[in-house]
């Protein structure tokens, strides 16, 4: 008698032995976690991150723009006034990425907003001396201080805040806008 460690049962024990251990395999490789497959992936940066904040990596940006407002959305008829703080951007951020993922150009009239949906247009009157200009809010922000809005190095030329850096103004919601606005 043979002896090979499977007994009298030769090949058919080795058979069910070698499928035992393929299955026991495929049922680790089920076992692991999110976290460990995206460092497995190469992603280090998905570590740690919600599976839903991944997935949106592989929707399409037009569908992630629409994403972006979904929570925002205004209803019909609905207005927004605010009076506050705003402020400009420009140089440091010029060519950057907007929340809209568009390509900022701070020699465009547009602007930076936390709530509104994107992309809309807004009336902008700085108080002290009632300039008014319809910019298009492409971006989110500001995130320093109570400020209501950041509008392009232009607008803030436009309105003569520019030199101040910061000016009180009104904010008036104007409507949506188009997903790709001209520069």
């Amino acid at each position: 008698m043979q002896t090979n460690g499977f007994g009298r049962h030769g090949r058919f024990a080795r058979v069910i032995y070698w499928a035992g251990l393929g299955a026991g395999c495929l049922a680790l490789a089920g076992c692991v976690t999110t976290n460990e497959a995206s460092r497995v992936g190469g992603d280090r940066h998905a570590a740690g991150v919600p599976e839903s904040r991944r997935v949106a990596k592989a929707v399409p940006a037009i569908v992630k723009q629409h994403a972006v407002s979904a929570p925002y959305a205004f209803q019909k008829g609905v207005s927004y006034s605010a009076v506050g703080t705003a402020s400009w951007y420009g140089a440091d951020f010029h060519g950057r990425r907007t929340a809209m993922g568009e390509n900022f150009n701070m020699n465009s009239l547009t602007a930076a907003h936390p709530t509104l949906p994107l992309p809309c247009t807004v009336r902008v009157t700085n108080l002290a001396n009632h300039r008014s200009l319809v910019v298009r809010v492409n971006d989110r922000g500001p995130y320093v201080g109570h400020r209501v809005i950041d509008v392009s190095a232009k607008s803030a030329q436009l309105l003569g805040f520019y030199d101040h850096g910061l000016a009180k103004v009104k904010v008036e919601y104007v409507g949506r806008a188009s997903a790709q606005g001209a520069e």
